[in-house]
């Protein structure tokens, strides 16, 4: 009974601490998440959730993993931008997990309007790219929590029914 209790505890904490990374960039909120509803479900020795319940989640995990890149990526081509804004959104994303919050926001916007310009974009086109690098990553930051919550909803259909 006590370990039961202590799964159940460990499996909320990975759970929170995922919601939670869901918008720190230090955490990796939608692997914390995977992994609460695993231990969830091995606490209860996986007698209402099952391996197709989990594969399904994780592939859902997967499918998470490169949703800020890519969607700032794909937010400044659907803006218009070059390949060079692209690379740069993309890079300004990855260098921007390095400075927090206001880094991952701000660093496909930088890398955007740094790609256009070494193109020989004027300034509006590169800012126009650097909008739509930013508009894609919160997009796709959104696209994380919908799916966080999705896992969450499948996990708890399955125990229920």
């Amino acid at each position: 009974m006590e370990v039961t209790i202590l799964l159940w505890l460990l499996a909320a904490l990975l759970i929170v601490a995922g919601f939670a990374g869901l918008v720190l960039p230090a955490l990796p909120g939608i692997p914390l998440i995977y992994a609460g509803l695993v231990v969830l479900a091995w606490s209860e020795n996986f007698a209402h959730v099952g391996w197709i319940t989990l594969t399904v989640l994780g592939v859902l995990a997967l499918l998470s993993h490169g949703v800020d890149l890519l969607a700032a990526s794909l937010g400044a081509r659907r803006f218009g931008a070059s390949p060079r804004a692209l690379w740069g959104a993309a890079l300004g994303a990855l260098v921007g997990l390095l400075f927090g919050l206001i880094g991952m926001l701000l660093g496909p916007f930088v890398g955007a309007l740094i790609g256009e310009f070494s193109g020989g974009a004027s300034a509006r086109e590169a800012l126009h790219a650097g909008l739509g690098a930013t508009l894609g990553l919160v997009f796709g930051a959104l696209l994380k929590i919908a799916l966080a919550f999705t896992m969450l909803g499948v996990f708890v259909m399955d125990r229920l029914i």
